[in-house]
């Protein structure tokens, strides 16, 4: 009987090419998120039968491994065939977002699951090697890839689960563990984990890193992002104590953060001791210390972003980066205009757990402005969003926003209040166009203050 599952398991193991003739004309295809999607050799091998299918749409997130299906010149002579409609973006897929060739899978990161098991046909993702039990674990990335196999295989709906098996992906404890029994497929590839770079912060970064510290209090549970700024929060924190640690992301310098004991868990009244997450990018290093560490878990996304949960945890302080605000605290972060740049992710999440959390707090962190090529300045903070722009945090829930001129609480704030507020933190040379604005639209006559 023990043996049963590596019988199954063998029998399962197929190439690319036997795993790419599984898709139909028709298809939805979710591929997992990050580091668990699918190597480009999978991607290739499926584009590879475009002339043989139709209406089949890829949908992926958080992309990291290029490849053929992110390039225009190549995507423009599939359309039709095969189509691509990302949930969350990165840098990889701006070329074919602005080519208009790309379409949009709307989710957040909390019912990101249940979206993608109601719509899809076939799930890829990458797996380490099964275990002695016969269990393959998801490795960096749990996200939706859990729970939209097994709620996409008791609805009937998914039709093939594929996992692409490396034996270089790191093993991560919690909830994270998928029976052979679950695949129809496995294609074995050893390949490289993709390690992203820690960030060099520049000034603007510095200055509003810096900012975010006076935010951050001992025995606060904190969530962050990848990016320059959480950088420099991190880098600050030292002499902060018994931090806990409740995100969507493993935080950067989450090694060094424990080691010094500023982030202990211990003050959390959920998994004590334990970080928990979602899925991890980072470098090598981070890769090595999450490796089996028992103080380490991820858990499916619909339980770490839920925010009745977030809000059970007191002192909740979540950080996410957002692209503009307007006056009256409306806050965009997935895009401008019809211009698709990202997704909501788990943005809407933890701020609204934060905003129901005991002494919570939920920060959007901006540039005040932008350069444009012609030098001129964009300002973040504007009277009113771009035609078509996607809110991913209303203004009923926008609390803190912080720039690299201060911080600003919106909470308690009316629309008069916020806009003159948000005005004194935008850059100094953009600020008497912004008060004109204010005195034009919000005051009778225009005879503001």
């Amino acid at each position: 009987m023990g043996s049963s599952w590596r019988e199954d398991y063998k029998s399962k193991v197929v190439t690319f090419a036997e795993a790419a003739k599984k898709m139909n004309s028709g298809d939805f295809i979710c591929i997992g998120l990050g580091i668990g999607a699918c190597s480009p050799d999978m991607y290739h091998a499926i584009l590879d039968r475009w002339e043989d299918l139709k209406d089949v749409r890829i949908s992926d997130s958080v992309q990291v491994r290029p490849c053929r299906l992110y390039d225009p010149a190549f995507m423009v002579n599939l359309q039709g065939h095969i189509n691509y409609a990302p949930a969350f973006g990165m840098m990889l897929i701006r070329k074919i977002n602005e080519a208009k060739l790309s379409d949009f899978f709307p989710i957040m990161t909390s019912d990101s699951a249940e979206k993608y098991a109601v719509a899809s046909d076939v799930i890829i993702c990458m797996v380490t090697p099964p275990n002695d039990q016969g269990y393959v674990n998801l490795g960096l990335t749990n996200f939706f890839t859990l729970e939209a196999l097994r709620q996409g295989r008791a609805s009937g709906k998914l039709r093939v689960a594929i996992a692409e098996v490396n034996d270089q992906m790191p093993t991560i404890f919690g909830n994270n563990w998928l029976h052979v029994s679950e695949f129809d497929c496995f294609v074995e590839n050893s390949s490289k984990i993709p390690a992203v770079g820690r960030p060099k912060p520049g000034e603007k970064e510095l200055a509003i890193g810096q900012n975010v510290l006076e935010l951050i209090n001992d025995g606060d549970t904190i969530q962050m992002g990848l990016g320059g700024i959480p950088e420099v929060v991190v880098a600050g924190l030292d002499g902060k104590h018994d931090l806990g640690v409740l995100t969507e992301m493993f935080p950067i310098g989450l090694r060094q953060l424990v080691e010094k004991g500023i982030v202990t868990n211990t003050r959390k009244p959920f998994h004590k001791g334990v970080t928990i997450a979602t899925f991890c990018i980072g470098d090598q290093d981070m890769y090595e210390y999450v490796h089996e560490n028992p103080s380490c878990e991820f858990y499916p996304a619909s339980y770490t972003n839920n925010p009745n949960f977030i809000a059970q945890h007191p002192n909740m302080v979540a950080m996410n980066m957002a692209l503009m605000v307007d006056f009256s605290g409306q806050i965009a972060s997935e895009g401008l205009g019809h211009r698709q740049v990202s997704g909501s992710g788990g943005q809407l999440d933890f701020m609204a757990g934060a905003y129901y959390s005991k002494g919570g707090k939920g920060i959007s962190l901006m540039y005040a402005a932008r350069q444009l090529k012609d030098g001129s300045l964009l300002s973040a903070i504007v009277p009113e969003m771009p035609g078509g722009t996607p809110i991913t945090v209303p203004r009923t829930y926008a609390q803190y926003v912080v720039t690299e001129y201060g911080i600003v609480n919106l909470k308690f704030k009316s629309r008069r209040e916020r806009a003159e507020a948000l005005i004194n933190i935008a850059h100094p040379d953009l600020r008497g166009e912004l008060r004109a604005s204010l005195k034009k639209n919000f005051y009778m006559n225009g005879s503001g203050k």
